[in-house]
């Protein structure tokens, strides 16, 4: 049996940390420009429903205009679910899409 050294548990641990990070954020929510909500419903809602601060929502609210679509958030699919829900019902399109390999 060999003896293994101090780095050797020091790789294995960061690695085991890395992949728990990797798989703790598997999905996105994503908002869906429209023709319908302006930009301060939006603005209103990623602070309400994501707790965005203003900044961050303005942010996203332009990006989703200029580029379609945008991830708003990243989480597990369990705390994503109710802020997906409460988007809808307030009338903005959102999904909940799984994240590619980054």
């Amino acid at each position: 049996m060999s003896e293994r050294t101090n780095t050797q548990v020091f790789t294995e641990e960061l690695e085991d940390v890395l992949v728990a990070e990797d798989e703790q954020f598997p999905f996105s929510l994503v908002v869906w420009n429209d023709d319908v909500n302006t930009f301060d419903w939006v603005i209103a809602s990623l602070i309400e429903v994501c707790g965005h601060t203003h900044q961050q929502a303005e942010q996203c609210a332009l990006i989703i205009h200029h580029n379609g679509k945008y991830a708003v958030k990243e989480g597990e699919y369990h705390k994503l679910r109710p802020m997906w829900e409460a988007l809808v019902e307030r009338g903005i399109s959102a999904t909940i899409e799984e994240m590619a390999d980054r």
